[in-house]
Order: C-alpha cells, then sequence, then structure tokens
C-alpha cells in the first residue's frame, strides 16, 4: 500500500503555509490597488473547454491533462490553466452587460499537469493569475504587465528581467504563420515528431520547441516583428512607450510565443535572474488573446492577461535570500492547574476568542514546569496563569514573558487589559 503523497505532489506544511498566506496577502492587497476583483471557478471543466480555448495542438491539451469520465459519461478535466475557466465563467454569467467595462479579475487556483516533476514545477501547481476583458487599449497591457512586476518588487525581488513581443493581429499572424511554413518545410523530416505536427496545425509553436530549439533553421526563422501591419506595430509601440513612462525595463525578444493557441499582440514572459534559481528561468507569463471570448460562444471582447507560478515565486525569494515575515508567535498562553481550573479555561479562552485574543492551553495533561515549556516553544507573549486560590479570588496571573513582569488581573477586566496590551505595539511583533 503506497501512503506517500502521488508523484508530482507536495504537502504545504503550517511553517511552510504561513510563508504562503504572506505572500498571497500581499499579492491581495497589490491586486485591491489596482482595482480587481477575486474569482473563484471550479476545479474541474469540460474537457472541450481546453480543447477550444488552450487550443488542440498544445502540450498541454496533447500530453498533460488529468482526463477522466464521469458517471455520466462527460469528459471532465482538471484545470491546466485558469485563462479558459474564467472566460467560460465571464461568458456564461454575461459579465461582458455590466456596466463598469473592463472587467479586472484576479484569482488564486491550484492547477494539474501531468509532466516530469521537477523543483518548482509540479504536476498540482498553485498560481495566481489575473485577467482584463472588455478593452483593446494597449494601456491595459501596461497596466497588467505593471502589476505582476509590482507583486515580485513588493515582495523584495530585484533579479528580474521582463520580455515582451508581439505577435500581432490576424492578418500580420497569417502572414508571419505563411512565412514559417515556408521556412520550416524543407526542414520538416529533420524536425521532431512534435514540430512536424505543429508545422501543420500551429508552425508559431515549433519557435517554443525545448528539443529542437538548437537547430539552424531555429536561428534564421522569420521574426514576427517583420510581418507587424501598421496598426499591430503601432499597438506595439504604445505599449512600450507606456512601460517606458512606468520606469519598467524590457527586452524585445522575436521568439517569445508562449504556450498557448490563444494569444495575440502582446505577449511576455517575467524571469528570475537570480544566482543558484535554476535552469528554468520563468517566473510569470501571459499576454493578449482578443478572440477568445468569441471562441467560447461570447460576443467580441479583447482580453488580456497572465498567470504566476507561487512555487515558483517563493523559490525565487529564497535564491535572493529574502526572509518572509510570518510571524508565528502566540498572543497568551494559559496555564491551568486544578481540575476546577481547567473546566473553567474552557469559558475562559471561549471568551478571549470571541474578542480578538489568539490564546492557546495545554491538552495533555501536562504538570505545571511542563505547560510553561509549551508556552515557551509557541513563543507566547503573556502567559496566564489560574489556579484553584486565582479562581476563588476571581483573578488570573498574567506574566509578561519579555519582562517577566506579572500582574493580578480580575477575570472581569481579563479580556479589557489583554487587548489593552496586545493594541500596544506587541501583537505580531
Amino acid at each position: 500500500m503506497n501512503m506517500k503523497a502521488p508523484r508530482g505532489t507536495i504537502d504545504i506544511l503550517p511553517e511552510e503555509a504561513a510563508k504562503w498566506q504572506f505572500v498571497e496577502e500581499n499579492i491581495k492587497d497589490i491586486c485591491e490597488r489596482y482595482h480587481f476583483e477575486e474569482i473563484r471557478t471550479p476545479l474541474f471543466e469540460h474537457t472541450e473547454l481546453f480543447q477550444r480555448g488552450v487550443g488542440d495542438s498544445t502540450d498541454i491539451v496533447q500530453k498533460e491533462m488529468y482526463t477522466f469520465e464521469d458517471k455520466g459519461g462527460r469528459s471532465l478535466t482538471l484545470r491546466p490553466e485558469g485563462t479558459a475557466p474564467v472566460v467560460r465563467s465571464f461568458v456564461e454569467h454575461k459579465m461582458h452587460g455590466n456596466p463598469s467595462q473592463p472587467v479586472k479579475l484576479y484569482y488564486f487556483a491550484q492547477m494539474f499537469r501531468y509532466e516530469r516533476p521537477q523543483k518548482g514545477r509540479m504536476r498540482q501547481l498553485n498560481q495566481f493569475g489575473v485577467e482584463v476583458m472588455g478593452s483593446a487599449d494597449p494601456a491595459v497591457d501596461a497596466e497588467v504587465i505593471d502589476l505582476a512586476m509590482t507583486c515580485y518588487r513588493e515582495l523584495g525581488l530585484k533579479s528580474l528581467k521582463l520580455v515582451i513581443n508581439s505577435l500581432g493581429d490576424k492578418e500580420s499572424r497569417e502572414r508571419h504563420r505563411q512565412a514559417l511554413v515556408d521556412h520550416f518545410t524543407p526542414h520538416k523530416e529533420e524536425l521532431c515528431s512534435d514540430c512536424q505536427t505543429r508545422l501543420i496545425q500551429n508552425p508559431l509553436r515549433i519557435l517554443d520547441c525545448k528539443t529542437d530549439k538548437d537547430h539552424p533553421a531555429m536561428k534564421s526563422a522569420p521574426s514576427v516583428l517583420d510581418y507587424l501591419n501598421d496598426a499591430s506595430m503601432a499597438y506595439f509601440e504604445k505599449v512600450k512607450h507606456y512601460l517606458t513612462l512606468m520606469g519598467i525595463d524590457y527586452e524585445v525578444d522575436p521568439n517569445l510565443v508562449r504556450g498557448l493557441d490563444y494569444y495575440n499582440h502582446t505577449a511576455f514572459e517575467i524571469m528570475s535572474e537570480a544566482d543558484g534559481f535554476g535552469a528554468i528561468t520563468t517566473l510569470a507569463g501571459g499576454g493578449r488573446y482578443n478572440g477568445l471570448v468569441e471562441e467560447l460562444g461570447g460576443p467580441e471582447t479583447p482580453g488580456i492577461g497572465f498567470g504566476m507560478g507561487l512555487e515558483r515565486l517563493l523559490m525565487a525569494l529564497e535564491a535572493e535570500n529574502i526572509d518572509i515575515p510570518a510571524s508565528d508567535d502566540l498572543d497568551c498562553f494559559l496555564v491551568a492547574v486544578g481540575d476546577e481550573a481547567e473546566k473553567a479555561s474552557v469559558q475562559i479562552l471561549h471568551d478571549l476568542r470571541k474578542n480578538g485574543i489568539q490564546i492557546d492551553r495545554d491538552y495533555q495533561g501536562r504538570k505545571i514546569k511542563a505547560q510553561f515549556k509549551a508556552a515557551d516553544r509557541y513563543r507566547a507573549k503573556y502567559v496566564l496563569v489560574l489556579g484553584e486560590d486565582e479562581l476563588k479570588q476571581g483573578t488570573v496571573n498574567v506574566k509578561e514573558m519579555a519582562t517577566g513582569d506579572q500582574e493580578e488581573v480580575s477575570l472581569a477586566q481579563l479580556t479589557e487589559f489583554l487587548s489593552g496590551k496586545l493594541s500596544g505595539g506587541n501583537r505580531n511583533a
């Protein structure tokens, strides 16, 4: 019997979960400043959503999806990425009819991809993402990139590189597509089997191939930037101008195509250049997907978004030696001495917790000395001692662990006393 976590999954233990919570709360705060609202979609969707939304020619659909048939014979898939489900929800709930446009959404979600597990890239991964639907303004592209960069910067990351490209509009993409077909067809038999299929289905994906990346034909492949029409070039110039206005450095990489079929116009990736981060440097990636809403049954609606791996974000913080200030100190620990004191402690803990005070007690029947040791392990700021004498007098002994100062406090005034002490700068210090 195999009772270990499945390959490609990990347990996030309490000491690590505190780091995740800190990172997520900081990102949520940034999203609120940018006026994004949270959306939560189902863990699984109908398989055709990803086949149509992500694209049949992508590695995700062809190789990496966790797909199963339910008892009703329906094909369902654990979500491998976040954009298609959010767009599906946007269409299903007619958010395109909201008076406030564009619709700006963010999510924290688990994704599932069957690929070779490695550090920072698991089969069950955690992702933060944003989607903006309802505006074709290049300023929105710059804002989305700015939001992603702000998340990294405010958490302390410095060794970052932003790479951008334009895939152009439909006309530009068609012209570039034909140029790629003409370029790679003479080399078809030299390419991997995947690229031979991509040459027919989506030749742009050949440029993203890891197997053939060193093939001479890759270096001489036609650049998409040479096939942008005037409108696409003007759009890209505006995006770059806005990034410059915000003081965001970037590099243009004409070979950046991203791995999903729905991208057009702006595409971007953010990478870590920290020493020791690893061979796979990408932290986040995204771009514009005008046409996806229509593909999933909605009206003509432009969109843009990105996905950010949280595991890789935490790896980058570790690589740059950034400590996450996730305090696990306890406000108070109650030491109860005697049966009657233990019974009374149940009501005391209940009342204090109702009033916002963090407190715990011993549940192992330990002696008083061992209970004080437990308070030390929890790094409790205050230890409350309740014995038979204190119970008769209606008091509790409160000891401040940092100073050793002790004070008898009336049980009737305990909540007010502790609230005052903890709000005076000691909480989460």
